[in-house]
C-alpha cells in the first residue's frame, strides 16, 4: 500500500492512523485516556525542555492540548477539569523564559491587571465555603488568563507559514481520534435521536456545545488543508476524508455554534485568499471554492438523511413537529440579560468574578453558568471588563495592518468572537486561538531572509 506514498506522504497518513487507532482503543478501555492525557503533558514538557523551545515547541505543545481537551474530557482522561489551561499557562511561562516576549505586548500586560479588581471583588462577595470559592474563581477566570499568558507568548512572535500549518495541524490530530471514537460510541443515530435538541449521546455522552466547539475547529483545520497543505492527490485524498468524517460527526452533535464558527472561519479564509492572490491564484480559488461547496453541501444532505431531517429542522430552529421554537439561543438570552443588568447596576467594578452565577442561583434556585464571555466580562468586571474586550478586539486588528500574510488572522479572532458568545470560554481553545493570531507569519521560506526579534526576558 505504501508502495506509491512518498515519505511525506506515509508519515502523514500513519499520524492520521495511529490516532484513529487511539480513539478505538480509548472506547474499548477508558483507562487509556487517562494514561494519553498524562503522556501528553509529560512528553511535551520534555520536549520544550530539551529544546530550550527553539523552535517554537511550545505552540505544537499547547496545540495539542488544546485538540485534546474535549475529547480527554469526554473520556474522563483529564487529570484535572482545567488540565489544558493550566498546561498552555505553563508551557506559555517556560517558553517566555528560553526566548522571551515581546517588548510591545502591553496590551495584554493590562489586560491581566484589569482582571485584578473583579477577581479580588469575587473573594470578597461569594456567599461560599473557602475551598468552593476557589475552585468557582479558578473555573471562572482561568480562560481569561490563559489568553493573557498566550498572548504575551505569541504576540509578534515569528512563524513561516508552513509552521502555522503545522501548529493547527497538532490541533486537528486529536479529533480524528475523537470523531472515531463518536463512531464507536453512537453507530445508530436512530435509536438515539429524539427531537432537534442538543444530544448528548451523539456526543460522547459529554456536552454537545463543547463537542460541537472542537469539531468545528476541527472541521476548519482539515478543510482548510485541502487548499493549503495538499500538495499531491493523495494528500488531498486523506485531508478530504478525514474533514468529510469530522464534519459529519459534529453537525450530529446537534448543537450549531461550532459548526457555524467552523463555516465562518472556512468562508473568510477562502475569501481573504481570493482577493489577495493574482488572477491565477483567482482562478485557483474559485477551483477549490467549488470543490468546498460540493464536500460541505454533500455532508449536509447525508446528514439530513441519517437523521431523517431532523438536522434541517435544528438549524432552522424549529422543534421535531416543524414548529418554531420560543427561543433560538435555548435560554441563554436570559443569562446574558441578567449580566447585562449586573453591568448596568454595577457599571464601574462589576459585581466580581463568579458572582453572577450565585445571583442567578439566589433568583432561579439553580446553577446556571454564564455561556457568553462578553457579557459575563461585562457584569462581573464592570468598566474593566469592557476596556479589556477593547483591548482584545483592537490589539489583533492593529498588528493585522502590519502583517498581512497571516492569513489565518481575522479566521482565529473570529474563532474567539463567536465561540465566547456561545460557549463563554469553558476550554482553552478560544484562548489559545485568539493568541494565534497575535503571530507574526511570514509566507516565504525563512532561509531567504533574516529574522531579528526584539524581545527580553
Amino acid at each position: 500500500m505504501f508502495n506509491f506514498l512518498e515519505q511525506k506522504e506515509r508519515n502523514y497518513l500513519l499520524l492520521i492512523l495511529v490516532h484513529a487507532v487511539l480513539g478505538v482503543l480509548i472506547y474499548f478501555n477508558l483507562f487509556i485516556s487517562k494514561i494519553y492525557g498524562i503522556l501528553i503533558f509529560f512528553v511535551s514538557l520534555y520536549f520544550i525542555i530539551k529544546t530550550r523551545n527553539r523552535n517554537n515547541e511550545v505552540l505544537y505543545a499547547s496545540a495539542y492540548l488544546v485538540g485534546s481537551e474535549v475529547f480527554l474530557r469526554m473520556t474522563e482522561g483529564n487529570p484535572n477539569h482545567e488540565f489544558s489551561k493550566y498546561g498552555i499557562m505553563l508551557f506559555v511561562t517556560i517558553g517566555m523564559v528560553y526566548s522571551g516576549f515581546s517588548k510591545n505586548a502591553i496590551p495584554y500586560w493590562i489586560f491581566l491587571l484589569l482582571l485584578v479588581p473583579g477577581l479580588i471583588l469575587g473573594t470578597q462577595e461569594l456567599d461560599l465555603t473557602t475551598q468552593n470559592i476557589r475552585k468557582t474563581l479558578a473555573f471562572n477566570i482561568s480562560g481569561p488568563i490563559c489568553l493573557g499568558m498566550a498572548s504575551l507568548y505569541c504576540y509578534n512572535r515569528k512563524l513561516t507559514f508552513p509552521e502555522m500549518n503545522n501548529i493547527l495541524l497538532m490541533i486537528g490530530l486529536p479529533m480524528v481520534a475523537c470523531s472515531t471514537y463518536l463512531w464507536l460510541f453512537t453507530p445508530d443515530l436512530k435509536e438515539v435521536l429524539t427531537g432537534t435538541g442538543s444530544n448528548g449521546e451523539t456526543s460522547g455522552g459529554f456536552g454537545p456545545n463543547q463537542v460541537s466547539t472542537a469539531l468545528g475547529l476541527g472541521m476548519f483545520v482539515f478543510l482548510s488543508r485541502l487548499f493549503v497543505a495538499s500538495k499531491t492527490k493523495v494528500l488531498f485524498l486523506i485531508n478530504l476524508v478525514v474533514a468529510l468524517n469530522i464534519s459529519y460527526r459534529g453537525l450530529v452533535t446537534f448543537s450549531r455554534g461550532g459548526m457555524i464558527t467552523g463555516f465562518a472561519m472556512l468562508v473568510i479564509l477562502f475569501a481573504f485568499m481570493y482577493f489577495n492572490s493574482s488572477k491565477r491564484g483567482r482562478l485557483k480559488m474559485f477551483y477549490f471554492g467549488g470543490i468546498m461547496a460540493v464536500i460541505l453541501t454533500s455532508v449536509w444532505f447525508y446528514t439530513e438523511v441519517q437523521t431523517g431531517g431532523l438536522i434541517g429542522l435544528r438549524y432552522a430552529n424549529k422543534d421535531a413537529m416543524g414548529r418554531e421554537k420560543e427561543s433560538k439561543f435555548t435560554g441563554r438570552e436570559e443569562i446574558a440579560e441578567s449580566e447585562i443588568n449586573a453591568f448596568l447596576e454595577n457599571p464601574f467594578f462589576g459585581v466580581g468574578v463568579a458572582k453572577g452565577t450565585e445571583i442567578r442561583l439566589a433568583e432561579t434556585g439553580q446553577i446556571i453558568a454564564s455561556h457568553n464571555e462578553i457579557t459575563r466580562m461585562l457584569g462581573e468586571h464592570g468598566f474593566f471588563g469592557l476596556l479589556g474586550l477593547v483591548l482584545l478586539v483592537m490589539t489583533p486588528t492593529i498588528l493585522f495592518l502590519g502583517n498581512r500574510q497571516h492569513v489565518y488572522a481575522f479566521c482565529f479572532v473570529v474563532f474567539w468572537l463567536l465561540t465566547i458568545n456561545h460557549a463563554a470560554m469553558r476550554t482553552a481553545a478560544p484562548s489559545f486561538i485568539y493568541a494565534l493570531s497575535l503571530l507574526k507569519v511570514y509566507l516565504i521560506d525563512p532561509n531567504e531572509i533574516t529574522l531579528h526579534r526584539e524581545q527580553t526576558v
